[in-house]
């Protein structure tokens, strides 16, 4: 297998690790299989350090695909909290504000969901990695500077309600969209829509395009283990 001339690796990204960290350590375990102190590895879409799943990861030429693949639907499973809301969105920040639940019904929430569904204008969380004036937004939040971001245009070709527990007033949805598409932002206006707050306690991405997270590598020792039956070409071969 040759590594150089371009790979695509699937792998279940673990909780709180970000996916900068996650190719670095792809890429240090694949050079030092391959004898090589260099190699370009990339991937086709960032996940949130508490965010769990499928992340695909390109090696040396194939890297020259990751627009590309960037582009393939993404299906996740979330966890909503309704009834408070957090900076972010999700539990990287505490809740700083609550709203009644009382009035929410299951079917409330069925009828709210099928707001979300087709192209749908979605501003992005100020926590997050769009760019402000050549800035991540999330710096400058994290700086305590007003953020304004402009709404996308995303898609969500699906929305199913899995579970709703009214006591927890907690709901599990499976989320299929486009590119560009932040779960939490979707969290924030579902609680909106249902006159009330709410934040994502956890998500997870299934699946890539093509790709789906349980034909992925569960962690990085499984990867590690691969590498080490593989007959690996010499670092002389190929020039990335």
């Amino acid at each position: 297998m040759n590594f150089i001339d371009g790979q695509i690796l699937t792998f279940d990204k673990p909780l709180g690790w970000t996916s900068f960290q996650l190719v670095g350590k792809v890429r240090w375990l694949l050079c030092r299989a391959i004898g090589r102190k260099k190699l370009k590895v990339g991937h086709a879409g960032t996940l949130d350090p508490l965010a769990t799943g499928m992340m695909v990861i390109c090696t040396g030429k194939a890297t020259k695909r990751i627009e590309e693949l960037q582009l393939g639907r993404k299906e996740y499973t979330a966890t909503l909290q309704l009834g408070a809301t957090t900076p972010s969105y999700d539990l990287e920040h505490e809740v700083d504000a609550t709203f009644p639940t009382d009035h929410i019904t299951e079917e409330a929430v069925r009828e709210v969901l099928t707001r979300f569904t087709g192209e749908i204008d979605q501003v992005p969380p100020v926590f997050s990695a769009c760019k402000v004036d050549g800035k991540r937004a999330y710096d400058l939040a994290r700086k305590g500077k007003d953020v304004e971001l402009k709404a996308k245009r995303i898609t969500i070709d699906e929305l199913e309600l899995l579970r709703f527990d009214p006591e927890t007033m907690q709901l599990d949805l499976r989320v299929r969209c486009s590119k560009g598409t932040y779960i939490r932002s979707l969290a924030r206006d579902i609680g909106e829509a249902l006159h009330s707050g709410a934040h994502l306690t956890a998500l997870r991405r299934t699946q890539v395009g093509d790709y789906r997270v349980e034909d992925a590598f569960p962690s990085l020792e499984a990867f590690e283990e691969w590498l080490q039956t593989l007959p690996l070409t010499p670092p002389c071969e190929g020039g990335e």
